[in-house]
């Protein structure tokens, strides 16, 4: 980035009562949506560090730039570009691609990191909030979505599967509507995004700034107890009216479909499913037959896994399956046919749900023989969600 480049995260603090100070932390990329680079998530992992050791601060906010998107997810061209020069160059060591290795470390590592921050952190998902932008928002302890919010997993569209943690927290949607999410990146609004338990309070955009002159005049302590319910108190005090969404509204059409035990026999519900006018449930349909059988099935897997797995545990599956698909899955392609290419017809390998079997699926799930002797993300720990 040229010097002459705005920052691509923009930190602030505003005083506060009481002597205490709001950190604020812009993702300021909105002519990419706030699609997190590496670059970015570096530099926001390291001002939670700092603010994490800063007595003055307390409680931290991350929201997005521009009126569109909190974050749509994360920097795609780069990993793009890595894939295809580890495969040029005949690698057969996942770890070999240092790109992606360090790219999902670093943005694992920081989703983390919210999980298990000790500060209030208020994340205003405002707009599209997607992928790697739920992974910022998810371990937010007041996740807030508005009007314009749209939440989705769309990774089987591009050949990956829902990562960020997004394997733990959709197994824990009611339901097993998590593995409806994650098969068809079903798009969710506001009232479905915290049935989904994926955000907590429905506030008016336009109550954004008057949300933030109440952080300041709020008397903050340095008990950080205190402060998480001080916050929730604040945000109530704004609360909104939040409509039904249709992942509610087919609540019982979705367990239905995710009932049963096989993958085969899900994918196939959903495909047989009369959606008649609904077009939430036939977008459901299309992005599903589209999609990547591969990811379909990794996803499966994943949930399954990730349901008796710590929050930690499962980052550090998800990083060994995010190297495996960098490596030989199909997220390359999806990646070319979406946005390299732009011709939408992605050749995915296995081409059938058939092919991809649970032991094809197992090649994805081994551990490489790690560099430093073990794995990058060892260090993970419990989180406030347990």
């Amino acid at each position: 980035m040229s010097a002459a480049d705005p920052a691509a995260v923009l930190f602030e603090t505003r005083a506060a009562a009481g002597g205490r100070r709001v950190g604020i932390a812009t993702l300021n990329r909105p002519k990419t949506l706030n699609g997190l680079s590496l670059e970015m998530a570096r530099l926001l992992d390291a001002q939670l560090v700092a603010w994490a050791q800063d007595d003055t601060i307390a409680l931290v906010v991350l929201q997005g730039a521009g009126e569109k998107a909190f974050c749509a997810g994360g920097d795609l061209h780069a990993l793009h570009e890595s894939m295809v020069a580890y495969r040029a160059a005949g690698a057969d060591d996942v770890c070999d691609n240092r790109y992606a290795a360090e790219f999902f470390e670093v943005e694992y590592r920081l989703d983390h990191r919210i999980h298990t921050y000790a500060k209030p952190v208020l994340v205003w998902g405002h707009g599209i909030v997607m992928g790697g932008g739920i992974g910022l928002m998810a371990g937010g302890s007041h996740r807030v979505v508005t009007e314009r919010s749209k939440l989705a997993f769309p990774e089987i569209t591009v050949g990956l599967f829902p990562d960020v943690g997004g394997s733990w927290l959709l197994a824990r949607v009611p339901d097993r509507a998590g593995l409806f999410l994650a098969l068809t990146g079903a798009l969710l609004g506001p009232g479905d995004a915290i049935h989904a338990q994926l955000a907590d309070v429905h506030l008016a955009e336009a109550d954004r700034e008057a949300v933030f002159d109440a952080l300041a005049a709020e008397d903050w302590t340095r008990d950080d107890r205190d402060n998480h319910a001080r916050l929730g108190a604040l945000l109530q005090r704004f609360v909104a009216p939040v409509e039904v969404g249709p992942l509610q509204l087919h609540a019982q059409t979705v367990a239905a479909l995710c009932a049963h035990e096989r993958l085969e026999d899900i994918v196939e519900a959903i495909a047989s499913l009369e959606a008649g006018d609904d077009a939430w449930l036939a977008a459901a349909q299309k992005t599903l037959a589209a999609g990547s059988p591969g990811s379909a099935r990794l996803g499966f897997e994943l949930q399954a896994r990730a349901a008796d797995l710590s929050l930690a545990d499962t980052f550090r599956l998800e990083y060994i399956t995010a190297l495996h698909c960098a490596a030989h899955g199909d997220f390359a392609e999806g990646i070319r046919a979406l946005l390299i290419d732009k011709d939408r017809t992605p050749k995915w390998e296995p081409a059938t749900l058939a092919a991809t079997t649970p032991a094809w699926a197992q090649a994805f799930f081994a551990e490489p023989q790690w560099p430093g002797g073990t794995h990058p993300l060892a260090d993970l720990g419990a989180s406030r969600a347990g």
